[in-house]
C-alpha cells in the first residue's frame, strides 16, 4: 500500500469524488480526486511537466462480443476518455505515467470480474506505452484512494471485508398491470 504523508496535510483541499463510470481531471494542485473500490478499477494518470492528472473508475474492462458499443461502464471506454480529457488540458501521453488501483475479488463465489479490469487496465497502458508506475490491485478487500492528481501523489488504503458494512437488500415495489403481475 503506498501512503503519501503529504496527501495527509493541508486540509483546505478540495476533494472531488469519481463515481463508477466517471472521469475527472485537474490541473489544480489542491484538488483531490478520490474514490472507493472493490472490483472497479480508478486509472491514475499524470503529466509531471503540464502538472495535469485524472482519474477514471470503471465497473466492467469491455463489453462482450455480442455488444457493438462500449459507454461508461466499460474500461476501454473510460480509458480513452481519460487520455482525451488530460490531452484537452495540456498533458502530452509520451509524458503520462500511471497508478492503477482496485480489481479485488471481493466475494469468493463470483467470477473474477476484478482480475479482469486490472488486466485490461495493464494491457491498456502498455499498449499506449504510458508506464505505470505504481499499482495496488488484486487481493479481496475494497480500498479507497485519495489522488493528488496534478502531482501524481497518491494515497491507497486498504478497507477490511469485516469492517465494511453488511449489503441490505432493499425491497423493490411490485407494480401490478392488468392481470400480469411484474417482479
Amino acid at each position: 500500500m503506498y501512503m503519501d504523508p503529504k496527501l495527509q496535510a493541508a486540509p483546505q483541499r478540495s476533494r472531488v469524488t469519481v463515481m463508477q463510470g466517471m472521469v475527472e481531471t485537474t490541473d489544480q494542485s489542491d484538488v483531490v480526486l478520490t474514490t472507493v473500490l472493490g472490483s472497479c478499477i480508478a486509472a491514475c494518470l499524470f503529466d509531471p511537466i503540464a502538472r495535469v492528472g485524472g482519474m477514471n473508475h470503471f465497473l466492467l474492462a469491455e463489453p462482450n462480443s455480442s455488444q457493438t458499443n462500449a459507454d461508461t461502464h466499460y474500461g476501454i471506454y473510460l480509458m480513452e476518455l481519460l487520455i482525451n480529457e488530460m490531452l484537452k488540458q495540456g498533458a502530452a501521453k509520451s509524458r503520462m505515467k500511471a497508478h492503477i488501483y482496485g480489481g479485488g475479488n471481493i466475494h469468493k463465489n463470483m467470477q473474477p470480474i476484478g482480475q479482469r479490469n486490472s488486466e485490461l487496465a495493464e494491457r491498456f497502458l502498455n499498449t499506449e506505452n504510458i508506464i505505470i508506475t505504481h499499482r495496488d490491485v488484486g487481493g479481496s478487500n475494497a480500498r479507497r484512494v485519495d489522488f493528488l492528481a496534478a502531482l501524481g501523489k497518491a494515497r491507497c488504503r486498504h478497507v477490511d471485508g469485516a469492517a465494511a458494512p453488511a449489503a441490505k437488500p432493499t425491497p423493490i415495489p411490485v407494480k401490478a398491470v392488468g392481470d400480469v403481475e411484474f417482479f
